[in-house]
């Protein structure tokens, strides 16, 4: 878990203003009440506490592409005449194709759902804990964390090997690039015919045991890939991960995500040589509808710590008319929001309050009863 993208803070902490003033600000101490209270963001509000946004769901699409990059051998005029291999291109050329397309639920601030939290002198002290961009994740205790993809990382690609190094003297003494394809040819068909004798038990000289047996059969295979890539020429292939970010506030349906060539790989949206990708999303919600403008009213005059109620939503992208991708995620913005009763951090209870990172739901509420 990286822990650097939490931030701890509580009422003793002396805030500064800065980030726009959105995320924290300074405030000052109201004696009204002895609880802590809560209430909508206000720009410019002073008063001690700390500004907090509830989260959204975007939608991570990660696109892994392997590009495929051919060369043509040296001996590529010369394979179908030596080696009886067919429809060996005398060109370069790149391809590129899709391996697999991978959707994933990314929690963001809303910053439609920003709300203060002020504390109070009276109040016990109280720990918030946010994320770096000022998501509330959870009061009076350790925050649960939200587990971030992870980048792709290629492998290592193995060091390439040079096949003139497995060319006898004869060949490279030969007085043209004919020649030279004749005779290296002909090595190939040397290397087959000795590894056909070692796996045959035939071999003049059989290898101890079956270690040795795979290091021999091993070096012949090399040497076989090797010159016979002079004829059939090296593929080289890379893969490559795209990350798009789709960010739906309302449902969507088959909205362009990308073009992919097999030629040029992505290209632009406007570029018809590519095959168009779209993404639809539907809202699953099942919450019972509410008067959202009387439900704002009722809030604003409500005390308590606002928290997400999730919808949910599937996500399906498609290539042309085909689906290559189909997921449910819960989605926080096609869901309501709700009030905890401010009473429960009142310095008789011992509130503890973990908040998922995802949704801004409740994950576990724990509040001890007043002696």
């Amino acid at each position: 878990m990286n822990k650097d993208r939490i931030k701890l803070v509580t009422r003793h902490l002396s805030f500064r203003e800065g980030l726009g003033r959105l995320l924290f600000l300074a405030l000052t101490v109201s004696p009204v009440s002895a609880q802590t209270q809560t209430g909508y963001y206000t720009p410019g509000l002073t008063q001690e506490g700390a500004i907090y946004f509830l989260p959204k769901t975007d939608i991570r699409v990660a696109v892994l592409i392997e590009k495929s990059t051919y060369t043509p051998g040296d001996f590529a005029p010369y394979a179908e005449r030596f080696l009886r291999l067919t429809n060996v291109s005398l060109e370069p050329s790149v391809s590129y194709r899709i391996i697999s397309v991978a959707q994933a639920p990314l929690g963001v601030r809303d910053t439609a759902k920003a709300y203060a939290i002020r504390f109070n002198n009276k109040t016990s002290a109280i720990n918030v804990a946010q994320a770096e961009d000022g998501v509330l994740l959870a009061i009076n205790t350790e925050p649960n964390y939200q587990e971030l993809p992870t980048p792709f990382k290629a492998a290592q690609r193995p060091a390439a090997v040079n096949p003139r190094q497995f060319m006898n003297e004869e060949i490279l003494a030969a007085g043209s690039t004919a020649k030279m394809a004749q005779l290296t040819a002909q090595e190939i068909y040397d290397i087959r015919d000795s590894r056909s004798q070692l796996v045959k038990g035939q071999a003049d000289f059989m290898p101890k045991d079956g270690d040795q047996m795979k290091l021999m059969l091993s070096q012949l295979d090399m040497q076989d890939k090797a010159l016979t890539c002079l004829f059939a020429g090296t593929t080289v292939r890379d893969t490559l991960e795209e990350v798009f970010i789709v960010s739906p506030t309302q449902e969507l349906k088959k909205a362009s995500l990308f073009r992919f060539s097999k030629r040029f790989g992505l290209v632009d949206a406007d570029d018809l040589s590519g095959t168009p990708y779209y993404i639809s999303v539907q809202n699953l919600t099942q919450l019972p509808a509410t008067d959202q403008e009387q439900a704002a009213k009722k809030k604003k005059a409500e005390n308590g710590l606002y928290y997400n109620v999730p919808g949910k939503l599937r996500s399906i992208i498609y290539s042309g008319n085909n689906a290559v991708s189909k997921e449910d995620f819960p989605a926080a913005q096609f869901g309501n929001v709700e009030l905890l009763n401010a009473e429960l951090f009142n310095k008789h209870y011992g509130t503890k309050l973990w908040l998922n990172p995802l949704t801004g739901g409740i994950d576990k509420l724990e509040a001890e009863q007043p002696k």
